[in-house]
């Protein structure tokens, strides 16, 4: 997975991010000024940099604009208006998403940004089950196991938001697509399908009143 620097001065929300990057696997470190900020990313590779605007010392703004510019932005600021959109965007950020924000959002536009620039995760493993995201093909002990498209679809959701608990309404989102328009249950079908094609029963949990969790640990 990829590592990531949080900047923001903020410590419930920059604890809020680390823990949920590091909940789906990501190695997170948190800066809380804008001089700590490109100090760390001056020492060391950070594969995406997510970037409060409003930061003490250096403003998000100038951080970026002293940051390699090889180096992947996600501006994460309460700053909405068009005018800063515009300006982050102008310095060549890959992002920039208003707070307050829905986790499982930020995680898709850091999976999104981090697919672009190939640091993303393109094959997973557990308990003998083998996910190659690239050829969208599913192997359990070596042998290769047919998924229709939805249940791979299904099956990605889960991995990129493991240890995460999702709804049946988010994973219907991010899995079918903010249109479809059929029944929730749908998903307990395609939970059951996964779980006997991938001998996951212990691994996909049902969470009580809530939906569903792949766990890892």
């Amino acid at each position: 997975m990829a590592k990531i620097l949080i900047a923001e001065d903020e410590k419930p929300i920059n604890e809020l991010i680390r823990r949920n990057l590091t909940l789906v696997g990501h190695t997170a470190a948190q800066a809380w000024d804008g001089v700590a900020a490109l100090e760390m990313a001056g020492a060391g590779h950070f594969d995406l940099v997510l970037l409060d605007v409003m930061l003490p010392g250096y403003s998000g703004f100038e951080v970026k604009e002293r940051l390699d510019p090889d180096t992947p932005v996600i501006f994460v600021t309460a700053r909405g208006n068009l005018s800063d959109r515009l300006q982050g965007l102008g310095l060549g950020a890959d992002d920039y998403i208003v707070k307050p924000f829905e986790i499982l959002e930020l995680l898709a536009r850091v999976e999104a940004v981090l697919r672009r620039v190939n640091a993303g995760d393109k094959t997973f493993d557990l308990d003998g089950c083998h996910v190659d995201f690239g050829t969208y093909r599913v192997f359990l002990d070596g042998e290769e196991v047919p998924l229709a498209p939805r249940e791979f679809s299904l099956l990605e959701t889960l991995i990129r938001n493991r240890n995460l608990a999702l709804t049946r309404d988010q994973l219907l989102e991010q899995a079918w697509g903010y249109d479809y328009e059929g029944d929730d249950r749908t998903v307990d079908v395609h939970i059951q399908k996964l779980r006997k094609k991938l001998r996951m029963e212990s691994r996909i949990q049902t969470v009580y009143k809530v939906g569903y969790r792949l766990s890892t640990k």
